[in-house]
């Protein structure tokens, strides 16, 4: 019998998400300077400071550049950040071989098409209930938010409460 994915979730050690469609909803403003704006919600990102506070690894694959978000995601702790990532899978063989991972400790999450190989061989994929059908299609876990709206913290929090460090009252020193 296959295993359920909170049966998997004490398994994973890294968390590799995806920022457009992801981490934001996908849309981008573009200011009259030309600067591109995109939306994050904090609650993504209390989530992540806490996986990686306590011990977890939190990784960026993006196509674009999302260069005001990478200072966010910096500050919040997050080290590896593939930006610009024309062929994902070379950016994931990179963070694997970087640390020495293997794909049965790695949850992914993306949204759409250019996730689909990395998201094909990972451990745990997981997708926000607005990716693609084809991304739905492969994910072990389709959370009930959409991108950009707290998708990262449910599969985050998930794995915090799992493992009984969510309400932990040691983690509340921020």
């Amino acid at each position: 019998m296959p295993l359920n994915y909170k049966q998997i979730l004490p398994e994973i050690t890294t968390f590799v998400f995806d920022i457009d469609g992801v981490l934001t909803d996908g849309r981008i403003h573009v200011l009259p300077d030309g600067r591109a704006v995109r939306n994050m919600t904090t609650h993504d990102s209390f989530a992540i400071q806490l996986a990686i506070k306590k011990g977890l690894r939190v990784a960026i694959i993006s196509g674009g550049s999302g260069l005001g978000i990478s200072e966010i995601l910096r500050h919040l702790g997050v080290v590896d950040l593939y930006l610009n990532a024309a062929y994902k899978i070379e950016a994931y063989e990179d963070l694997k071989a970087c640390y020495g991972l293997s794909d049965s400790e790695i949850c992914y999450m993306g949204d759409d098409l250019p996730d689909y190989e990395v998201m094909s061989r990972v451990r745990l994929a997981v997708c926000p209930h607005d990716a693609a059908p084809e991304i739905r299609a492969i994910s072990h876990y389709v959370s009930p938010k959409t991108g950009g709206n707290g998708c990262v913290r449910d599969i985050l929090e998930q794995t915090l409460r799992v493992r009984g460090w969510w309400n932990d009252v040691h983690s509340r020193s921020w």
